[in-house]
Order: structure tokens, then sequence, then C-alpha cells
């Protein structure tokens, strides 16, 4: 099984993607650490259930003031596009 982290912007339009064999922190936080490098860090992030996700931008909040902080918005089907 493959897992397909994608980051879309505001406009529907998929910026960066990343496929891998495990869905952990380590992967997200690769993923994550990697879309910020090229296109900036987010306000808001929107993703699924998953708590390797929630994890790795936990790790990414850390130590960052309340204005800083990257919300995210966690909900089973939010982050699925029509």
């Amino acid at each position: 099984m493959r897992y397909l982290y994608r980051a879309v912007d505001s406009d529907g339009n998929t910026v960066d993607f990343l496929l891998t064999a495990h869905r952990a922190k380590k992967a997200a936080l690769r993923f994550f650490k990697k879309a910020q490098g090229q296109h900036g860090q987010p306000t808001v992030v929107t993703m699924d259930k998953s708590g390797a996700n929630k994890a790795a931008v936990d790790e990414l909040n850390k130590g960052k003031s309340k204005e800083e902080l990257i919300i995210i918005r966690q909900n089973k089907y939010l982050n699925n596009l029509i």
C-alpha cells in the first residue's frame, strides 16, 4: 500500500505531493517541511483524522508564538475535493 501526501492551494491546485510506503509521523513531517520550504508556511492545514499528520504539524508548531501557529482542521471528509 502507498500513501499520498498532497498540498493544495486555496484554488484547489496541487502545489506539492509525496508518495510514501508508510503513513507515519516521520513521512508526514518530511512532506510538511518540504512543502513549507518551497511554498512558505501555511496558515491553515486541512487533513483527515490521521494521527501521523497531526503529530507532524504539532511538531512544526512547537516553540512558535500564537500568531505563528499553523491552524489544524481535522475532519473525516473535509479534505476530499469534489
